[in-house]
């Protein structure tokens, strides 16, 4: 069913080669070098994680070519330590989320680490107007059990544009010089409707709401 899926979409990696799920068949190399060769991405059947993963493959390919393509074109200067662009496209893969929103005010709210006005004193804007679109796998797998302190790493995008084509743009962009500080931290939990429990207390809770004190707010 997903190699179908994959198929009928032209799914492929930014090599060019078509993107196929494939059983695990023992490590050969790294990972994404052995993805962006071959097109095969080992798929545990059962897995979710790998579930997800593959789901995310045909919903965002673009967006997953071009991580691949970037673990790949920087894993061979690297000396068997990854470094911090890596750290990156790691994280925005397993946890990464698209802000879809126009309205800037709201954007900048988020930006500035200011949850609680976001999210409960702007809660029916946000509704209207703010979409978080998840595309980390590991975070739709942890979303079947949701916990409060499930976080995204995030990017910004317009709504009168593909976000998927959106991302995959902004990622080609970063330089080598590029960290996980270059996006957003999304406590996606605090999205209006999310969680049953949320009302003004709840926004107070800095466990999980954590105040402006560190870098962060791709755009």
């Amino acid at each position: 069913m997903l190699n179908t899926a994959a198929a009928r979409a032209g799914i492929a990696t930014e090599s060019g080669m078509p993107v196929r799920f494939v059983p695990p068949a023992g490590k050969r190399g790294p990972y994404e070098l052995r993805v962006h060769e071959t097109g095969c991405i080992e798929t545990r059947d059962g897995n979710l994680h790998d579930w997800f993963n593959a789901l995310c493959w045909l919903a965002f390919p673009r967006t997953k070519a071009c991580i691949n393509a970037m673990h790949a074109a920087a894993i061979p200067g690297e000396q068997g330590r990854r470094g911090r662009l890596r750290d990156l496209l790691t994280l925005f893969d397993e946890g990464g989320a698209i802000v879809v929103c126009a309205d800037q005010e709201l954007n900048d709210l988020m930006r500035q680490f200011r949850w609680k006005e976001l999210f409960w004193g702007e809660r029916e804007r946000v509704k209207q107007k703010m979409r978080f679109v998840v595309l980390g796998h590991a975070v739709l797998e942890q979303a079947l059990e949701p916990w409060p302190g499930i976080t995204c790493k995030a990017l910004f995008a317009s709504p009168d544009d593909d976000c998927d084509a959106q991302a995959a743009a902004w990622l080609a962009r970063l330089g080598t010089g590029a960290t996980p500080h270059d996006l957003a931290p999304l406590p996606v939990f605090g999205y209006p409707g999310w969680a049953e429990q949320q009302n003004a207390a709840f926004y107070d809770d800095e466990r999980y709401f954590r105040p402006a004190g560190g870098r962060g707010g791709a755009a």
